[in-house]
Formats: C-alpha cells, structure tokens, sequence
C-alpha cells in the first residue's frame, strides 16, 4: 500500500485514533428555513441601497436570487456554529426599476437539497434606470408581404427617447424615423427578394437605457395566394415535419466556460477535434454532436458580441464532420427560472438569438439543432403546487416550439429531461393541452426529440440506464418519432450535491463507463426512437481517468511544450472576514487553456509554488475562502493547458478581510488509510492560535473511487473519524475532502490546513 507523505503522523495522534467515536450529527433539532425579516411583500425600495436581512437555520450557502438576474452570496452569521444565524446583504438599487422579484435559495445541512425563502415582490420608481419598453407592431406575423411595408415600432417608457432603430437579418441597426403616427419605418422588400426575414428594435432613452423588442418574422416575395381582401394568405410553415432527425450519437454537452474560449480562440478546437475522434484510447465510439453553450458568459452575450467567431466555429465544426446544436436554459439566472411564464420572454428571447443568427448566417455557419436544458424541477414550487410549473414549463416549451415555427425554420429543438418524467409522482396525471399524461409524455408530444438525463452508473437492473429509458423509447415509437431518445450519462463529480454517487461514473472512471454502455447498445441500437448516447460533459470528460489509482490514464492531447499566455484583468475584492472574491480574463493557448491555479502570499513579491499553492479553478472566477480577519492577502494567477505548461504568473493584486471575532480553527492533521473494502479518514481539529483541541461538526465527502458524504462531530479530544461505503477493488485511490466544519465561537480557516489533503493508493 502506497501513502502520501502526509499520512505519517505522531504517536500521540495515533492513540487517539483509536480511541475516538464518530458520533453522527444530530440535525432533527433545526428544521430547514430561511426568513426575509427586512422587508414585507408589496413593499417601496428607494434608488441607492437597501439592506436586507433575515434569518436561517438548518441550512447552508445562503444565495439571493434578484429578478431572475441575479445570483449572488449573501453574509451569513452564526457565532454559535449549529448552522442558525442571521443573513444579510446590501442590495445595489441604482439600476432596479419598477417590480423587484426576491428570493434566497440555500442548502438544507442533511440533504443537501435546495430550501427556499417566500417570495416576496418589491416595488422601486426609479427613472434613471426605466428600461424602454419596445415592440414591433407591424406587419403582423405569417403574413406574406408582396409590396413595400411600413414597419411599425411602439416605444413606452419614462424618460424621453432618444434614438429608435431597427434591425433586419441581423444586419447593421439602421434609424427609424419619427412621424406624426409615431416611430415607422419604410422597408423596400424587393431587394430582400423572395424569403423570410427577421426584424428586431431597439430603443435608447436620454439617460443611455436601452430596451429590447422580441423579433418578428415576416416573408417577402411573389403573392401566390390571395385572400377576397387582397391581403397575402397566412404561410404554412414546415417544423422538422418529415425531415428525419439525425443520428446524434455521440452528443457531447459543452458549457460556457468551455464553449466560449472554443469560440473566441481557434487554436482550442484542436483539442476537441482530437478528443471527439478518439476512438482507441478507451475503445469508445467518436463524438459526432456537440451542444454548445451560448449563453450569457461573465456579462458577454456570445450570440452578439461574438457572431463572427461563433461563425467561425461552425464552418470549422462541419468541416470537421460535427454537428453543432446551440446549448440554451432558459435565459435567467439561474436558468430554471425560465420555466416561469412571468419570465417567459427571457426564453423566447434566448431562443430568438439562435433562430436570428441562423437567418442572418450562410448555411455552413447555421446551427443544426437547439437542446434545452431548463431544469424546472429545481423549483421549490415544482413539487408544492403541482402542476403549476410543470405547466407552465409546457407553455413554455409550446411557446419556443411555436416562434420556431413562426421563423420558417426547421432546426430540431430538443429538452433536456430528467429520467423519472415518467414514473415520479411529482410528473405524474399532468394536465394539458386538452389531455392528461406523464410529464415526459407531453414533453415528446411537444419537443422534436428529448435526451434524458438518464444519469445512473449503471447498464442494468431495474434503476439501470437500459431499464429507465424503456417507456421514453416506447412512447415515441408508439407516436412516430424515430430517432428522438437521446440517452444521456453523467460524468462530472457531483458528490458534494443531495444527488448520491451512483448517478455519475466519475467514481468508477471511463473504462467501466464504455463497458456499461455496450450495454446501452446492445439493448437500444435496433431499436427505431433511439438517437444515441450523450455526454455530460466536455470539461469533466477530459478529467475523467481510465480507472482511478495506479493503473490509471487519462486522455492526452497533442504533444506540446508550449506555455499559456501571462493571465491580465487580475480583481480582488474582499468579500468578508474570511474570504476573498477573484477575477481575471481568459488566458491564450497554442492549443487550449486547461485551468487556471490561484496562489496566495503575503506580500506582493511573493514566489508561486507549492507552498504558495491556494486552488485551481476551470472558470474566470475564484472564491479563496478560509482566511484571517483583518489581513492583507497578495494573489497572482497562472493559466495551465491541457499538457500541463504553466504560464508566467500574473502580476500581483491584493486585498483585505474584514475584521470577526471568531477564532480560527484549522485542520492540523488528517491520514486516510484503505482496508476491508473501505477508505477510513482521521481528522484532527485544533485552535490555530494556541494548538489546543476543538471539538467541532464535520461535514466532507470521499473522492477519487469514493463518493460519500458524511456528517459527523468529532469526540472531545477533536478527533474525527468516518468510513467511506464499500468498494471493493485490487488496486485504486480514494481521498477525503473537506466541507463545512463547525464550532462555537469558531470559524474553518481552511487556508491554513496542513495541505494537501492526502489520499491512499493501493494496488501492485
């Protein structure tokens, strides 16, 4: 058996290894709740800032969600450790206006499962920030102009309007004249010959507000069909109707983090090419489908800030044999909140941007499909007052479907579902529509194809993968859907969730994965409604080894010895006592940007390495977390590509915590050892400051082959101890990670841990 150095320990420690009891946290005590105290519903905010405050217990990562906007940490304060305290946050106002939608979302401490705040609805008349309501008014959709038109724009708001303009096809925005009958402008069809067109408008006020219509659709060409009135007949649009979906295995799902530096620098698509082509490293079938992400990206709408490059992409993408479907959600933050009919034009809109890139772009720039992944289940009142939101996410997909349908083109849209739409009570004897089914039933009825979020580590039995897409397949065999059930498989790490581990194969690595669905097409290939197999997801994908311990490998990439690009743009701002909020931009590769390490030092010439080492991130953002009160902190980032090529580090910025009376404790030692089929983890809990024992609430999970959480308390002497579930293997790697560990008057200063945390290594 092979340890890392850090599993030697004193002999003292050892002895009170032995004697320790792992007693399990008792959590009945303190039901699941968070409060708004500040405020009332219906209540006036002023421009500026308001402070909200409220109350928590039994949960933890207290977030405010603000109008489907906005996703931010609040301060949370429990002096006590037992997971109860106060919250609060200062609400910039200045740019709030009209109704301000409210609720905080956090994590129950058992289940690890969201539990939601009330809503509450406040009201801000605020005229500097009064966005311009905007809508095209004429000419009315799905009629065919054969002639000139006039195109009608409506603009309400509170401030004067300075400049009303108009876009077609996604072309240069051009003024629209005001007349005495209001904004109009006149549209020579002729030239736009014989097709159809998207309009969009836009309105900007005196203050520099600019609001946002929906498109209209409207077709131009020769009159074929007249009505007794002489006006051009309603068009009849073709959806994907007889075209037959394509062959989608295998989908691959790519997120914003990595979907826009595959975008914005070329050099990245070699590594995805080399990647989705391989075939022999873990005798795995190609990747032929790629759903890329295109939604709004640290402030960045990549549809229109990068409509050339996200051309680009595409061209090469096909060029190289691939399929490129756009990756939508439901245009809020967080994307479920979409599924809200009151939030209803941020989807259409999010689709709208698809749909008006592929008009405004040549056929070999054109995505080839749209794949939605809203999720709605996350909401709090999808099990509370169902069907309310399950029906409201219909209207919602019928919408989307429906201004597919009105833009003549005929793309496949396809949902991201759940596995359980067909057999949990929660989707069950759903009304709509003029009928009564499954949730996934209407969803098939409604969507062109679905991929179920089939994510179980396993082929067979009865929670397998082939068993719970059995009804999917059927139904849409039993409608005349071939090729519309897309298999889908999770591979990212999602211990630290209320999810258990047998959801992922991140635990049992990318051999066994290919082994188990040779299954999957064994049972499905032959059968007509299956589509094939997709991947969730790209980044994880690349991480994800053959198997985890000695005999282990992971996928490499071409040969390179060539560093990233010095990261810029470097931010620290503090965020409380303890931690420290980062950014930076996106780094340059000859080939692609892997991940970003965050070092943290005392000074502004500190040198980076091991010893300075403070995490490693895949996004631009960081949350260092663990530190002093009232100490200067000095951070430099480094940006590392797939082969392992560390970048010149950034220059230094710095920033302050603020001040706490919590005293520090830290973790100041920890072995993880491996016998009889399970991975057993000691802990020691000390006072920072003066060495002494704490005793303290732990809460972790396994990593590696293991994927258990655990939440215990340590015994009197600071000790903690617990057993990873069973797993059963010659040869492997498992480690332990830390999460929340709690006491009275104390806080976790994480960042002064004796690191890195160790894990064993076991095998020939």
């Amino acid at each position: 058996m092979i340890l890392s150095q850090w599993r030697k320990c004193g002999l003292l420690f050892l002895v009170a290894v032995l004697v320790v009891i792992c007693i399990p946290t008792q959590h009945a005590k303190a039901a699941a709740l968070i409060t708004i105290d500040s405020h009332q519903d219906g209540q006036s905010l002023e421009p500026g800032a308001a402070e909200l405050f409220g109350s928590y217990s039994g949960v933890y990562e207290v977030e405010l969600i603000v109008n489907g906007i906005l996703v931010t940490d609040v301060q949370m304060d429990d002096p006590n450790g037992d997971d109860s305290g106060t919250w609060y946050y200062k609400l910039d106002t200045t740019r709030l206006d009209g109704n301000v939608e409210i609720v905080l979302k956090s994590k129950d401490v058992v289940t690890r499962y969201g539990v939601w705040s009330s809503w509450i609805n406040l009201h801000i008349d605020n005229p500097e920030a009064n966005v311009p309501v905007v809508q095209i008014t004429n000419p009315e959709e799905d009629i065919l102009i054969t002639n000139d038109v006039d195109i009608h724009v409506t603009v309400e708001g509170d401030n004067p309007i300075a400049l009303v303009e108009l876009r077609v096809d996604g072309g240069p925005w051009l003024q629209v004249p005001t007349t005495q009958n209001g904004y109009i402008f006149p549209w020579e069809t002729e030239p736009a010959g014989h097709q159809l067109h998207s309009l969009e408008a836009r309105a900007t006020d005196t203050l520099g507000n600019i609001g946002y219509s929906l498109t209209n659709y409207a077709r131009t060409g020769e009159d074929t069909s007249m009505n007794d009135h002489g006006a051009g007949m309603m068009m009849n649009h073709n959806p994907i109707g007889d075209q037959p979906l394509p062959d989608q295995d295998r989908a691959i799902w790519i997120w914003e983090n990595a979907s826009y530096p595959l975008v914005i620098h070329p050099n990245a698509r070699s590594i995805l090419s080399a990647m989705a082509k391989d075939t022999s490293t873990f005798n795995q079938r190609p990747i032929t489908t790629l759903y890329l992400g295109i939604g709004e990206y640290q402030g960045v709408k990549m549809l229109e800030t990068y409509r050339v490059e996200v051309q680009q992409f595409i061209e090469w993408a096909h060029e190289e044999g691939f399929y490129v479907q756009a990756l939508i959600a439901g245009g809020t933050t967080p994307p479920y909140f979409g599924a809200y009919s009151r939030y209803r034009t941020h989807a259409v809109s999010e689709l709208e941007q698809v749909l008006n890139y592929n008009i405004a772009s040549q056929e070999s720039a054109r995505f080839d499909g749209v794949n939605l992944d809203t999720e709605p289940y996350i909401l709090p009142d999808f099990k509370s007052a169902k069907p309310s939101v399950q029906i409201q996410y219909l209207d919602m997909l019928q919408h989307l479907m429906d201004r597919k349908l009105a833009s003549g083109l005929s793309l496949p849209i396809g949902a991201a579902i759940p596995r359980w739409y067909d057999s949990s009570a929660d989707a069950s004897s759903i009304p709509w529509n003029g009928e009564t089914k499954w949730l996934s039933e209407h969803i098939q009825d409604t969507a062109d194809y679905i991929s179920i979020m089939n994510y179980r580590d396993q082929a067979e039995g009865s929670a397998g993968i082939i068993a719970q897409a059995l009804g999917e397949l059927a139904y849409a065999n039993a409608i005349g859907k071939p090729r519309s059930v897309i298999v889908g498989v999770e591979t990212k790490d999602i211990a630290d969730g209320g999810d258990p581990e047998t959801i992922t194969f991140h635990e049992e690595g990318r051999t066994y994965m290919e082994q188990e669905l040779n299954k999957v097409y064994a049972a499905f290939l032959d059968d007509p409604a299956f589509g094939g197999i997709a991947i969730h997801h790209y980044s994880s994908i690349l991480d994800l080894p053959s198997e985890w311990g000695p005999g282990g490998y992971t996928w490499q990439p071409p040969s390179d010895q060539v560093p990233p690009s010095k990261v810029d743009g470097v931010t620290a701002d503090p965020f409380d006592f303890q931690r420290i909020n980062l950014s930076y931009n996106m780094a340059l590769d000859n080939y692609a940007v892997h991940e970003y390490r965050i070092y943290r030092g005392s000074d502004a010439a500190f040198e980076i390495g091991p010893d300075s080492y403070a995490g490693t991130t895949k996004g631009l953002t960081y949350k260092d977390s663990g530190l002093l009160p009232n100490t200067m902190y000095y951070y430099k980032i480094t940006a590392v590509d797939m082969s392992g090529n560390e970048s010149l580090p950034s220059d230094a910025v710095w920033a302050t915590t603020s001040l706490s009376t919590l005293k520090p404790m830290i973790i100041s030692h920890m072995t993880i050892t491996y016998s009889a089929n399970m991975a057993l983890v000691n802990i020691q809990m000390t006072d920072k400051d003066t060495g002494l024992p704490v005793s303290a609430k732990v809460s972790g999970r396994f990593t590696h082959m293991a994927g258990k959480y655990v939440n215990a308390v340590t015994n009197a002497s600071g000790v903690f101890q617990s057993q990873s579930e069973a797993i059963a293997s010659p040869q492997g790697e498992i480690g332990f990670l830390p999460r929340r560990i709690m006491a009275d008057s104390y806080y976790w200063a994480s960042a002064y841990d004796a690191l890195p945390y160790p894990t064993v290594i076991w095998g020939p």
